[in-house]
This record gives structure tokens, C-alpha cells and sequence, in this order.
């Protein structure tokens, strides 16, 4: 049925995108990703950071962010500072230094409730999909595409694959929960 196929193709993006987000959200170590929402603009358009520059981790708490053109260097830390990253950028003259600060209590708190948050909003993305889906089987059903045995089955297979990829989302959550706690 392509149907299940396309809600669990939809379900599995959802939870590639938490997991993206949750990449971007920094544990007290140094992380490219944490740079991969931010845009420079680079000859009028805004362009990511990677496509403009080398990004290296030389130790746990730093990244260093090499630009191909030494024109754009203004501009990167000038988009860094705008940012929500919260770290100064140490330009230089040739490479941005970004060091990451051990993280403090308070702080970690709100990353915990940051990661909850997009936690809930996939949860929520996955049971829209759900009723989506089960919304276009019964109007397949009442086309008379589908019978109602075939509806009934499907509903029950679009409601465990909802279930699997809810419990999916926990673990996301539990385990960048535990890497924010960690001390």
C-alpha cells in the first residue's frame, strides 16, 4: 500500500529533522552542526557557513572556522554574533575562533526544556501525518477504492507505525537529555 509507505517515509523525515535539531543544540562540547542555521551573506545571498569555510574542532571546546575568501570574514562574525549561539567569535585576521564555555546549571536546564519542546512539536508532527493518512483512507473508503476490512487493517498499521516512531521520539529526547545532564 503506498500510502503506508508515504506516511512512514513522512514519520522517518520527521524524526531525521528532530534529530538535525537536536544536533544544533550544543552539551557543553564544540559541534559543527551548532553553525549549520546559521547564514552569512555572502555577495548579496545568504549562504550557510559550510559552504564558505572550513569548519574544525581542534579540542573538545573550540571550533576553528577557515573561510575561503578573506572577504567574508567580517561577514561571518558579524552573522555569528546575531545568532542565538551566544558565544563572542574571535576573529584574527584569518580564522574565527568560537570557545565554547562549559555549560551551567541554569543553562542546562533550559536546553532540557529546549530539547521537551521540539521533542512535543515532532510528536505532534507524527500525529498530524497520522491523521492525514487515515483521513485519506476513509475517503478511499467512501469512494468504494478500499473496503472497510482494508480500511480497518490500515488504520491499525498507520496507528502502530504512529506508536513505534512516537517511542523513537522519547529516545531521541531521553538520550540528548542525558547528554545535556551528563557533568
Amino acid at each position: 500500500m503506498s500510502e503506508y509507505k508515504e506516511t512512514e517515509h513522512k514519520m522517518k523525515r520527521t524524526c531525521e529533522n528532530l534529530s538535525s535539531e537536536y544536533a544544533t543544540i550544543r552539551a557543553g562540547r564544540s559541534n559543527a552542526a551548532v553553525l549549520d542555521h546559521i547564514t552569512v551573506d555572502y555577495y548579496g545571498s545568504p549562504t550557510p557557513i559550510q559552504q564558505v569555510a572550513s569548519v574544525s574542532t581542534p579540542d573538545p571546546r573550540s571550533l576553528v572556522i577557515q573561510p575561503w575568501d578573506k572577504s567574508v570574514l567580517k561577514g561571518i562574525e558579524k552573522a555569528i554574533l546575531a545568532s542565538d549561539l551566544g558565544i563572542n567569535p574571535q576573529n584574527d585576521g584569518i580564522v574565527i575562533r568560537l570557545v565554547f564555555p562549559p555549560l551551567t546549571e541554569e543553562r542546562r536546564k533550559d536546553l532540557v526544556k529546549q530539547t521537551k519542546k521540539y521533542a512535543e512539536e515532532a510528536k505532534v508532527a507524527i500525529r498530524n501525518i497520522r491523521r492525514d493518512s487515515i483521513e485519506k483512507l476513509k475517503k478511499q473508503q467512501k469512494a468504494s477504492e478500499i473496503t472497510e476490512d482494508d480500511y480497518k487493517i490500515a488504520e491499525k498499521d498507520i496507528q502502530k507505525l504512529t506508536d513505534d516512531f512516537i517511542k523513537e521520539i522519547d529516545k531521541l529526547a531521553e538520550k540528548k537529555e542525558k547528554e545535556l545532564t551528563a557533568i
